[in-house]
């Protein structure tokens, strides 16, 4: 949705008409999409939306995986499993740098750090649905994992609250 605002697209309109294969797209994972998203989210109209899409998502035949600073709080919080993953701001910001310059993007370390600060005040602060973990998510602070380290970390919860 952020890609589509982006070029141009009112943003209740594109939240109202996103479809699971808008997922797809190879342009969701940009700085700019980002902030995009982060900022069109704080609208209520459009929040109103999305929850209804990422509802229905995560209803979808086989079950589904989502990711996003209020799912375990507002779209799905009668989710069997709730991961609430962090990790220092200077750490996600060196990770997004990394993920930035691996494509070939222009980033400078400190304007990416700030930009990451900005997005987690703004979601931490904002009225509908902040970022803030379920009382019920299992936290796991990746600043000190590997990915692999990570993901096993997660795959452990999950198989101890499915078994």
């Amino acid at each position: 949705m952020g890609a589509q605002v982006l070029a141009g697209r009112d943003a209740e309109d594109a939240a109202r008409s996103l479809r699971p294969e808008d997922l797809e797209s190879g342009d969701l994972r940009t700085q700019a999409v980002a902030e995009a998203a982060s900022k069109v989210a704080a609208i209520p109209a459009v929040r109103a939306a999305l929850v209804d899409f990422q509802r229905a998502f995560a209803r979808r035949a086989g079950g589904a995986v989502l990711d996003g600073r209020d799912i375990g709080t507002v779209i799905c919080p009668s989710a069997e499993v709730k991961l609430f993953v962090t990790a220092s701001a200077q750490i996600r910001a060196d990770r997004r740098y990394q993920e930035l310059k691996a494509k070939g993007a222009e980033a400078d370390p400190d304007a990416v750090l700030a930009e990451v600060k900005a997005r987690d005040a703004r979601d931490m602060g904002r009225a509908d649905a902040p970022l803030i973990a379920a009382d019920d998510a299992v936290t796991i602070d990746t600043s000190d994992l590997s990915i692999d380290a990570a993901v096993a970390a997660a795959i452990a919860v999950v198989a101890g609250k499915t078994a």
